[in-house]
C-alpha cells in the first residue's frame, strides 16, 4: 500500500513536470494556436516518444490537455493553470538558489526542478518573501502570481531585432549551463541595454554594443535573447 502511494506521488510529479513543459513550449509562440508537437516535447524532457504519448493520454484523460491529429498537443484552461502553478514553484526556487544561497544563474534550473517537487504553498511563498518578493526568474521570465496570473511580454527575438535601435534584454530563453556562463561572460544579461550595429547576411553574427563595449555573438546564440525597443 505504501508502496503504491509513492508510485502515485511519482506520476503526479511527473505530470507537473510535463505541464510546465508543455507550457514552455507553446510560450515560445511558434503556434498562434498554442499548439505544439509532441516530438518537440520528447526532445526537450529528453524521452521516448512512445512515453511521451502515454502521458499526452494520461493528461488529456484528466483534463489537462488537448490533443488534435496533425496539429499537436496544447494546455486546457485547467492545464494551463496547474503548469502556472509549477512554474512559480519553479522559479521561485530558482531566485531564492541564487539570491539567498548564492548559485549561479548557469547552476539553478537542475536544482530548482529537485526542489520545487517539495515545495508546500507556505514553503513556497516564505521563499518568495525571503527573496524579496521577485517579479521574473534570474533568467528574466515572469513568475506567476499565487492566483496563476501572467503578465503577457511583447519582446521579440535579438536576431530579428533592427540595427541602431535601443535594446534591452527581458529574458534568456536556454537553461544549458555553458551557454548561460558564456552569455554572462559578455554581460547579455536581463536587464542590460544594447545596440545592433552590424547584422551579417545570411544568418551571419551579430556585432552588438553593450554599454561601452563591443561584442559579437552568432546568430543561433541571438535566437536565443529576447529584447524590447527602449
Amino acid at each position: 500500500m505504501g508502496s503504491d502511494r509513492l508510485q502515485d506521488a511519482s506520476r503526479t510529479l511527473r505530470e507537473r513536470e510535463y505541464l510546465a513543459e508543455i507550457y514552455r513550449l507553446s510560450d515560445r509562440g511558434n503556434s498562434p494556436d498554442g499548439y505544439i508537437s509532441t516530438s518537440a516535447l520528447a526532445d526537450l524532457l529528453d524521452v521516448s516518444a512512445p512515453a511521451v504519448n502515454r502521458m499526452v493520454t494520461k493528461l488529456k484523460e484528466s483534463g489537462f490537455l488537448d490533443h488534435e491529429p496533425y496539429q499537436g498537443i496544447r494546455l486546457t484552461a485547467d492545464g494551463r493553470r496547474e503548469a502556472l502553478k509549477e512554474l512559480r514553484r519553479h522559479r521561485i526556487a530558482e531566485v531564492f538558489l541564487v539570491k539567498i544561497m548564492g548559485f549561479g544563474w548557469h547552476e539553478v534550473h537542475a536544482e530548482a526542478n529537485r526542489i520545487s517537487q517539495g515545495l508546500s504553498e507556505v514553503v513556497t511563498e516564505r521563499m518568495a518573501e525571503m527573496a524579496g518578493q521577485p517579479t521574473i526568474c534570474p533568467h528574466g521570465e515572469p513568475i506567476p502570481s499565487p492566483d496563476g496570473d501572467v503578465p503577457e511580454l511583447h519582446d521579440g527575438l535579438l536576431a530579428d531585432s533592427s540595427e541602431g535601435v535601443e535594446l534591452k534584454i527581458t529574458r534568456v530563453r536556454t537553461r544549458e549551463s555553458d551557454r548561460l556562463e558564456y552569455l554572462a561572460a559578455l554581460g547579455l544579461l536581463p536587464g542590460r541595454t544594447l545596440q545592433i550595429i552590424h547584422k551579417a547576411p545570411f544568418s551571419g553574427p551579430l556585432q552588438l554594443k553593450v554599454g561601452s563595449e563591443y561584442r559579437i555573438v552568432g546568430h543561433n546564440l541571438a535566437e536565443l535573447i529576447r529584447v524590447l525597443a527602449v
